[in-house]
């Protein structure tokens, strides 16, 4: 799976930054580029030579990793303006969903600043992270020609002191929006921004919380898009922006994964959507009928329901009896599916709170067979591998082979079976399910599906706000 992605402007931005670790030591460098993720070069020609090396090596598929540790780290200097652009251009690959100006300047027109800000200091803390209210632009020397003559440049965080804080009846919060650049900022930003607008960190009273959340949400559902809790925080409540077009809206009732085969399933209760698998192996077929929260299902879930099922007291136990039996229900014909299966859990480790990985989900079922059924058979019935994530948001991983798109084992191409599958693909993101699709070829050697998921998985975790 190709990253296509032109970071060719970040790599720019980037390379001007990490230029600046041509202050520290020759013996010093190599130690630098490994904090910031770059490849250790040679004590070899000059540091700004060495510099230029170490990050031509960082692939492109690398640079976010790249740009977070040298947003973090504190070996080069970073001007709030190149902070801004590095923000902007790292938070903007996850997608965000789209906030209209319309929406920003309605929103702002609805919103009582005096409430929002009468915390001065963590108002002014939150506007700090997001916002560039410090002009650095000035040269040393036109500083110091100022200072000289008793004179001080007016930043954007005085005037917001003056009109905000002493002469709260200034400006509006409409007014505070325009010099600040919000309704203009990009739509990963301003979400941000709003999230930490009805934080705890800015507003220590939940009733205030809850009220600003919801004249917020009153402007941006026309939208697709809310202020959703997501969880706690020392007690108050957390909220994330979301999209309402996920399919989140509407939690699993019933999982059935790693199953061996077709499972015969009746209804013991249509009511209650209390099922029964019938016949067989009681073990052939699982089913996880637990409450799935905002956090989505973690190992951390499907540990416990293993451990309760099958009456294990030891937690090691537990995860490696469950994790032999998924590994058991993968496929013996695909070796792609495996090394992915086993790459997901060598990078990411034991993590309870890392989303769980459910292999041979089923999507749909039918008594009755493709052939029984006719044209108004349910395509793709199961998935290779199913991630249910925070806030509702479901990801589908899919490995592909020669059988997708070929008959006679693999000879004669066949154009029917491929649009099968991309109609397929069509009906699950239209029921809100994100689809990414890896090549056998691409995983067919566990080293190969290692370094691949090493690049992907950040990524996909980034664009989707899983923290890991």
């Amino acid at each position: 799976m190709v990253d296509s992605r032109d970071r060719s402007a970040l790599r720019a931005l980037v390379g001007e930054v990490v230029a600046g670790l041509s202050g520290l030591t020759h013996a010093t460098l190599n130690p630098a580029f490994e904090q910031l993720g770059m490849p250790p070069v040679p004590d070899v020609g000059s540091k700004p030579e060495r510099i230029e090396l170490s990050f031509r090596q960082v692939p492109d598929a690398e640079l976010p990793q790249v740009t977070q540790r040298v947003l973090e780290q504190s070996d080069v200097y970073v001007s709030p303006s190149i902070r801004y652009r590095l923000e902007d251009m790292l938070w903007e690959e996850d997608s965000p969903p789209e906030i209209p100006k319309k929406a920003r300047r309605e929103l702002a027109r609805a919103l009582d600043l005096s409430e929002l800000a009468q915390h001065h200091e963590r108002f002014l803390g939150l506007l700090e992270r997001y916002w560039i209210i410090e002009e650095d632009g000035l040269s040393f020397e036109e500083l110091n020609g100022l200072l000289v003559h008793g004179m001080r440049p007016v930043t954007l965080k005085d005037r917001i002191k003056r009109h905000v804080f002493r002469n709260p009846e200034d400006w509006s919060l409409e007014v505070l929006f325009e010099n600040l650049g919000a309704f203009e900022a990009g739509n990963a930003r301003f979400a941000r921004f709003l999230e930490g607008l009805v934080s705890a960190d800015v507003l220590l009273d939940e009733h205030l919380q809850e009220t600003t959340v919801s004249t917020i949400n009153g402007h941006l559902r026309a939208h697709g898009i809310e202020l959703r809790r997501t969880g706690t925080d020392g007690g108050y409540p957390l909220f994330a922006v979301v999209s309402t077009r996920l399919h989140g809206n509407q939690r699993p009732k019933n999982i059935i994964f790693a199953s061996f085969s077709k499972p015969d399933i009746r209804f013991r209760s249509s009511v209650d959507n209390d099922i029964e698998i019938v016949g067989g192996h009681p073990d052939s077929t699982l089913v996880y009928d637990r409450e799935i929260s905002n956090a989505g299902l973690r190992w951390r879930d499907l540990h416990a329901w293993w451990q309760d099922t099958r009456k294990i007291s030891s937690d090691t136990d537990v995860r490696g009896d469950l994790y032999q039996r998924l590994f058991k229900s993968l496929p013996r014909n695909s070796e792609g599916q495996k090394n992915l299966f086993i790459a997901y859990h060598q990078i990411l480790g034991p993590s309870p709170e890392d989303p769980a990985l459910l292999p041979e989900v089923w999507l749909h079922w039918d008594h009755m067979t493709v052939q029984e059924r006719g044209p108004e058979a349910l395509l793709r019935s199961r998935m290779d591998f199913l991630l249910l994530l925070p806030h509702g948001q479901r990801v589908v991983l899919e490995v592909d082979g020669s059988q997708h798109f070929t008959r006679d084992r693999g000879r004669t191409p066949d154009t029917a079976k491929y649009a099968e599958m991309v109609a397929a693909d069509r009906d699950l993101k239209l029921r809100g399910y994100e689809v990414f699709r890896f090549g056998h070829d691409e995983l067919k050697l566990l080293d190969d599906a290692q370094a691949l998921l090493r690049h992907f998985l950040p990524d996909m975790f980034r664009r989707f706000r899983v923290s890991s």
